[in-house]
């Protein structure tokens, strides 16, 4: 395992607070710095020395989704060989990376580590598949308590809050799942009454190869799901990722897999992860900047619609 002694967490937010209540379960005696987001892009010189001398075995970066190439660059230029994991998605945008990259980065698509999904993963191997649907919805006011929805990252555009960016999940792991996808339609944009100045409602129709794919998103419904139908060739399947449990029908047969997840289960599985250095079901940093790059692309097709 790695040794992980100090650990810096960029970001004051819900998550930022998560990630620390998370480590600070699996290791108790951590050293952690907490750095409040626009104090590191002020590049205030006392805070970069008192980042040298601290000198981290881990860091997070849990800030807005604005923030994190700039925070990443900051990074680049005061440490070497550190292990850097950043909250997704990656970037708001797509930006020109440095040919040489000093440190060791993973985004946070923590789905990557749920039980239903590595079992989904291992059982569509060389699977032919008709059709993939992939829904999820909730209700963004409901999502932090005791902090007002429309003062969220989530709810603004300059943040790169919305719908899109916020539940990139679902575009990472078809990926993951799938492979490289092909965009035939998209709708993006905002369609309820929610007091927010960004997108509400994702739509994609795709292809990978001639497996037909649809992901509907949005965070205005009070019916909370995340879920994943499946047909293919002599099976179906549906995927309830939020309560974890795939149910598998093949010919006569009705097979269904639960996966009891305490929890916060799949954020502590990546921390976990890293510190054994078993990177496999990680995102990589130039997987993270694949899904900007088609995260980029979706939103330019909904635009000319």
């Amino acid at each position: 395992m790695i040794k992980i002694n100090r650990v810096i967490i960029i970001g004051r937010g819900s998550i930022a607070k998560k990630h620390e209540i998370i480590l600070r379960n699996i290791k108790k005696n951590l050293n952690i710095l907490k750095i409040k987001s626009r104090n590191l892009e002020k590049k205030n010189k006392k805070l970069i020395f008192q980042i040298k001398r601290f000198n981290p075995d881990y860091i997070i970066i849990s800030s807005p989704a604005t923030s994190h190439y700039k925070q990443m660059m900051i990074i680049e230029s005061i440490l070497i060989k550190k292990v850097v994991l950043i909250e997704k998605p990656l970037f708001d945008k797509n930006y020109k990376l440095p040919s040489k990259i000093k440190n060791k980065y993973f985004v946070g698509y923590n789905l990557r580590h749920d039980p239903s999904l590595i079992y989904l993963k291992k059982y569509l191997t060389k699977k032919k598949i008709f059709h993939m649907s992939i829904n999820c919805s909730s209700f963004l006011p409901s999502w932090r308590k005791n902090i007002d929805y429309q003062r969220s990252v989530s709810a603004s555009r300059s943040l790169g809050g919305g719908v899109l960016l916020e539940l990139s999940h679902e575009i990472d792991y078809l990926i993951w799942l799938i492979g490289k996808i092909k965009i035939l339609h998209v709708i993006n944009k905002k369609i309820s009454n929610l007091k927010i100045n960004t997108d509400d409602y994702f739509n994609l129709n795709a292809k990978s190869g001639k497996t037909l794919i649809n992901i509907s998103l949005n965070f205005f419904s009070r019916i909370k799901r995340r879920e994943i139908i499946i047909d293919g060739n002599n099976f179906s399947i549906l995927a309830d990722i939020i309560n974890g449990k795939v149910i598998i029908y093949e010919k006569k047969h009705r097979i269904v897999k639960s996966f009891l997840k305490p929890e916060n289960y799949s954020f502590k599985q990546q921390h976990l992860n890293i510190m054994k250095r078993d990177y496999s079901k990680l995102c990589s940093l130039n997987e993270g900047i694949n899904v900007t790059k088609l995260i980029d692309k979706l939103k330019f097709n909904s635009l000319q619609r």
